[in-house]
This record gives C-alpha cells, sequence and structure tokens, in this order.
C-alpha cells in the first residue's frame, strides 16, 4: 500500500470499554477528533454485544469494572476476533496483569493516566513491528521488580479475582482481613 492509499483508507474503529462514563466520553471525543469510528461500552455484556453485532478493529479496555473485570472483556473480544488490536488500560499497574492481559490477546498495556495520543501511538507501534506481536510491549518487563513489589501485584491479581471483595480476597491469601487492609494501605515503589 502507498501513501494515497493509506490516505484514503477510512480510519478504523475503536471500541472503548470503562466504566467512568465521563473517562470513556472525553476518549470518545479524543479519538472521534482525530478521525476515528468511536462506540463505547460500560463493562462487559455491552462491549460483548457491540463486539458481537459487529466488531471493531481496535478496542481499549479498563482493567478494573464492576462485575467482569477487564481481563475477562479482553479474552471475550479476543475470542469473537482475534485480529482486534486491545490495549489495556489501568489504574493499577503491575507486571502480572500486564502479561495476562497480553496472554488472553491484548496488544499493549498502558497505565493510566494515559491520553488518546499514547494508546493511538501503542496501536501504531504494533503496527510498525509487524501486527501480530504477542510479547510484551517495550517497557512492561525492564527489570527483576523487587519482593515487595511482587507481593502487590499478588495481591492485587487475587482481589481482581475477587471482584475487590477483600474478606474472600484474605481468605484466598490465607491472611486476616486486617492484615490485607494494611498491605493495601501500603503501595510498593515502583521497583
Amino acid at each position: 500500500m502507498n501513501d494515497s492509499d493509506a490516505k484514503a483508507s477510512p480510519m478504523p474503529s475503536v471500541l472503548l470499554v470503562d466504566d467512568d462514563e465521563r473517562l470513556r466520553s472525553r476518549m470518545a471525543r479524543a479519538f472521534e477528533e482525530r478521525g476515528y469510528e468511536a462506540q463505547q461500552a460500560d463493562g462487559y455484556e455491552a462491549a460483548v454485544a457491540i463486539a458481537s453485532d459487529e466488531s471493531t478493529e481496535l478496542a481499549v479496555v479498563d482493567l478494573r469494572m464492576p462485575g467482569k473485570s477487564g481481563l475477562e472483556v479482553v479474552r471475550e473480544l479476543h475470542r469473537i476476533d482475534p485480529a482486534t488490536k486491545i490495549v489495556v488500560l489501568t489504574g493499577y499497574g503491575s507486571i502480572a496483569t500486564a502479561l495476562e492481559a497480553m496472554r488472553l490477546g491484548a496488544t499493549h498495556y498502558l497505565t493510566k493516566p494515559a491520553d488518546v495520543d499514547e494508546v493511538i501511538a501503542s496501536f501504531d507501534r504494533n503496527h510498525a513491528e509487524g501486527g501480530d506481536s504477542t510479547e510484551p510491549a517495550e517497557g512492561i518487563e525492564p527489570e527483576t521488580p523487587s519482593l515487595a513489589r511482587v507481593e502487590w501485584e499478588h495481591i492485587q491479581r487475587v482481589l481482581t479475582d475477587c471482584d475487590g471483595n477483600i474478606t474472600k480476597a484474605a481468605e484466598r491469601l490465607g491472611i486476616h482481613r486486617r492484615s490485607l487492609q494494611r498491605k493495601l494501605a501500603k503501595f510498593p515503589t515502583r521497583r
């Protein structure tokens, strides 16, 4: 494809999956201002309904949402259309969840706050690398994390698996609920 063909082709459609309506709407407007066709879903059911009706080329999925998690959304979107490029956004960045998202079909993983230009760049970076990379994006696993960081990531993963239920997560971790609450109050340094 030459440059004139690329300019003549329409911008791809993007599905934005986030329970935060204000953030989702702002992101949709930003994508639309850049020529994308944006569709919005507030969770798993809406995202699956949209993707089943007409799969989008791109998807941006928030990791933590009420009900089924963003990882479940990624898994289902990838099952519906493996060609959909998926970027996972989260305010709770962890190497473990990033790798799990990639294993389930995500193309990239970005920590909030990430603006639309960063999201588009991650899609473009994937396209420049051949578009089918299942390897983690550059910078996801730059060094060995500290023990505190690994513990934090494990706790976050278990908590996500328990849909944010601290009592249930504490049970699974084999610790007292108050101990878990104290650990959650201490966010480890990045590495």
